[in-house]
């Protein structure tokens, strides 16, 4: 990598072969990994850890209990991710030309693309749904698609600039609508429960960790402008852990508010004293959301193209995820292929750390355009995801179909305890491990 030294050189580098500033200190990371722990998602997702799919409700202590176990360990991962970045100074698919050699990372990041650009096109309509239920449906929802993802573009064409301004501004404003409704909801007394149980715990902790793995694919993009390993590591797992349990404990105390319907989840906010405006401090910090998967969008792509600008890949991606977001309203069918393809990543993190800090990786991978193909690195990731889909093959029918025919003839029942992200990367880990070992004997 060659060094720019010109005031150009504290905001990300324009090209992949450029070392990148190292201007981010604790703040800044724990600021950026605050905001996003705190999403308009995370209020209606906190239903599948309250009630997860086929189960009785959680009892209050089960549902507070799953999200902080869920969280620490999958921002764990995480972090994980975002340390090899740290090491590196490189993007996180451009790691993967280490770990798979040049040619191979295209597979990790073709996926990353297709599921960035998916997420941003989700973020896209929630915000406009936010906005929608802000204004009582006076905005279009094509003008408030449209200038979402214009802000969201120009965020991800100056990402160092935007770190500080959430640094400095941004958390604040989000931590002060956080408290407020915090505070006004508590004061109300929660509504009974009613029937309870303790058998849907862990697919609710499995809920909790999946939703914070789903930033394992992005984490080095940001964290390879860290000073140290160590204060990217610390500030990931401490600002997105904490924002991610106060966001989910909000959605499930609102949502016992609302007999537990997520459509009316945002009515409990409006429905507060001066709500509407903190609503709108949340509503509009969900545009780092989808600043987010645009920026980590171009990075991917730039491991394809590394001498095309950082900001024409950023600037397509942002036409096109606002594009795509025009005319969608119902998300919910795309958000489960949405997770298939997203499941591919949690074994995938457990190979990226096990090689880095156990195997090649400790002596320094090779991550130039001809660094040669190891073949043998898709083994434990193939494992580990087999182990993923025989736990939880999703909802998408034509797949869930022929992993369940799979689970029958193997006997492979998953029960309440099986956590297919944990099981995964366990799998994924061990596998790679025995890898390692059998290469240094070599």
């Amino acid at each position: 990598m060659t060094t720019d030294s010109s005031p150009r050189a504290q905001e990300a580098p324009l090209l992949l072969t450029t070392e990148p500033p190292r201007t981010f200190g604790f703040a800044d990371q724990a600021a950026f990994w605050t905001n996003l722990g705190v999403s308009l998602i995370g209020f209606t997702g906190a239903i599948y850890v309250l009630q997860p799919p086929g189960y009785d409700r959680l009892p209050l202590l089960g549902a507070v209990l799953a999200t902080v176990v869920g969280t620490i360990v999958g921002t764990s991962m995480v972090a994980a991710a975002g340390a090899v970045g740290a090491g590196t100074g490189a993007p996180a698919m451009a790691n993967f030309r280490g770990l798979f050699g040049t040619r191979l990372s295209g597979l990790p990041t073709v996926a990353n693309v297709v599921q960035c650009i998916g997420w941003g096109v989700y973020e896209l309509t929630v915000i406009a749904a936010g906005i929608a239920a802000l204004t009582s449906d006076r905005v279009p929802h094509a003008v408030a698609v449209i200038a979402a993802g214009v802000l969201s573009t120009v965020m991800a064409i100056w990402p160092m600039h935007v770190v500080g301004i959430l640094r400095r501004y941004v958390t604040v404003a989000v931590g002060i609508a956080m408290l407020y409704f915090t505070v006004q909801m508590l004061r109300q007394p929660l509504p009974d429960m009613g029937q309870t149980s303790w058998a849907g715990f862990f697919p609710a902790v499995d809920t909790a960790l999946a939703v914070a793995v789903s930033f394992v694919p992005l984490a080095a993009d940001y964290t390879r402008h860290s000073r140290s390993v160590k204060v990217a590591g610390g500030a990931t797992v401490i600002g997105y852990s904490v924002a991610q349990i106060w966001c989910y404990l909000l959605g499930i105390v609102a949502l016992l508010h609302v007999g537990g319907d997520p459509n009316q989840l945002f009515d409990s906010f409006l429905g507060i004293t001066a709500g509407w405006v903190f609503f709108a401090v949340l509503v509009l910090r969900e545009t780092d959301q989808s600043f987010a998967n645009v920026y980590s969008t171009a990075m991917s792509l730039q491991n394809l193209l590394p001498r095309v600008d950082r900001r024409i890949l950023a600037a397509v991606v942002g036409v096109l995820a606002t594009v795509f977001a025009l005319n969608v309203r119902d998300f919910s069918s795309y958000a489960n292929f949405l997770l298939l393809i997203g499941s591919v990543f949690v074994p995938l993190t457990a190979v990226l750390v096990v090689d880095y800090f156990f195997g090649r990786g400790r002596t320094g991978w090779d991550l130039s355009d001809n660094s040669p193909a190891r073949p043998i690195m898709l083994l434990p990731w193939a494992i580990g995801f087999v182990v993923y889909q025989l736990c939880n093959p999703g909802s998408v029918s034509w797949w869930a179909d022929r992993w369940t025919g799979l689970q029958d003839t193997l006997g492979v029942h998953p029960t309440w305890w099986t956590s297919a992200s944990l099981f995964s990367f366990l799998a994924a880990g061990a596998a790679t491990g025995v890898v390692v070992v059998v290469g240094r004997r070599r």
